[in-house]
């Protein structure tokens, strides 16, 4: 990102962008030696592509990097394939290299509806993929826009797909502190949610647009 940051933006991406990387090879001898590991490599996938997204999606490059660094992420629920910086602003997604390779399939696609959209989108915001190599161990990670607030503090959560079947969260689930509740205890609780006429407009048009 430092390195970036001292390029001009490109007027448009090209093809190559889509395929390129930038590679570090970090031997660390002396530095958080407790923490870190002595020698560890670092890849970027396509770092101009996802520059481009982040000032699309209004987020600035360096508090994107201090959101990344300042302190290691933490697991974020009981998984083990989500990150949670530590500010809460961004979630890192542990991937297959498998699941990149369809990032990077999709990725030009991707980018262009941004771009068509003026970043107005519900779909995930894409802003970062690395690979980290330790002792020839590869760990591939996605980061995304945190859609959660990472101020206010969250008191009930649903995972809401439109659907009765199979959507009721299990007994072990709701005996949890902060369970993950869903479609059909959201009727038994007779939940609503209250958007005002203007914010419903622009949310349905945003719907709407992303499933065309």
């Amino acid at each position: 990102i430092n390195e970036l940051s001292q390029v001009p933006l490109p007027v448009m991406l090209l093809p190559d962008d889509f395929k390129a990387s930038s590679k570090i090879k970090v031997n660390n001898h002396l530095f958080n030696r407790e923490n870190l590991p002595s020698h560890f490599k670092f890849k970027e996938y396509c770092p101009q592509v996802f520059r481009n997204l982040r000032e699309r999606f209004g987020i600035d490059d360096q508090d994107y990097q201090v959101s990344l660094t300042r302190s290691p992420p933490r697991w974020a629920g009981s998984g083990r394939h989500l990150l949670l910086s530590a500010d809460r602003t961004l979630v890192l997604k542990e991937l297959s290299s498998e699941d990149v390779a369809d990032v990077h399939g999709l990725l030009s696609h991707y980018h262009q509806y941004v771009v068509q959209c003026h970043g107005q989108t519900l779909l995930p915001r894409f802003l970062g993929m690395y690979r980290v190599s330790v002792d020839s161990e590869d760990t591939y990670l996605l980061v995304m826009r945190n859609l959660f607030s990472h101020r206010l503090p969250v008191h009930r959560k649903y995972d809401l797909k439109g659907s009765l079947v199979d959507r009721e969260a299990s007994d072990k689930e709701k005996g949890k502190e902060l369970p993950t509740l869903k479609d059909v205890d959201f009727l038994n609780k007779n939940e609503k949610v209250f958007v005002e006429e203007e914010q419903q407009r622009e949310f349905m048009d945003k719907l709407k647009r992303d499933v065309e």
